[in-house]
């Protein structure tokens, strides 16, 4: 039988812990969970359910249509093309988070991804990738690697096998500089 003062004690308790305490075992809790407790909703609909790439390495990046680093997706897509067959998932997060440079709609977004770059990865609809109303898969990120924050569109998250963050890339290193070619091909064979 549940000893009902124990449940209450152990209530008050974590309720009395100072904020910080219990952001710190909130982020405990969070970083035990893997990205494959995670799905995006896709860009033409349905969700895109990471557990359905769960074993598989996982590519998740931020993106921005208007943004210096646009040109940016057709790298993406040679890196796709590249690993794919081999099982890599790349996951195109549009953002209009830095710069205000997602600032267009579902067809705008895919325009520019699909008609611009030619992807063919799963693209989200757009999503907040920080502060308070970010999706709960970059709030787990950064409790995963906090030193690794987007701080600009087309930062890269590899998430690995295991499905926990394997590299973080800033948005500077280009999809197919040799540091992510080589952390893909890492995260392939582990």
């Amino acid at each position: 039988m549940i000893d009902r003062r124990r449940v209450i004690t152990a209530i008050a308790a974590g309720a009395a812990l100072p904020l910080t305490a219990r952001s710190v075992f909130a982020q405990a809790a969070m970083s035990r969970m893997t990205a494959y407790g995670f799905s995006f909703q896709g860009l033409k609909g349905g969700d895109i359910r990471l557990a359905d790439f769960a074993g598989k390495p996982v590519l998740v990046v931020n993106t921005a249509s208007l943004c210096g680093y646009t040109p940016q997706y057709a790298g993406l897509q040679e890196l796709w093309t590249q690993f794919r067959e081999r099982g890599l998932m790349i996951i195109g997060v549009p953002s209009n988070d830095f710069g205000a440079q997602e600032p267009g709609g579902a067809s705008d977004i895919a325009h520019t991804a699909e008609q611009t770059y030619h992807v063919s990865f799963p693209i989200t609809v757009k999503t907040s990738v920080k502060g308070p109303n970010a999706h709960p898969f970059y709030k787990w990120a950064a409790a995963e690697r906090p030193a690794d924050l987007p701080s600009w569109n087309f930062h890269k998250y590899l998430v690995g096998r295991d499905g926990h963050i394997a590299e973080a890339f800033s948005s500077r290193i280009e999809p197919t500089d040799t540091r992510v070619v080589t952390a893909v091909a890492r995260a392939l064979t582990a």
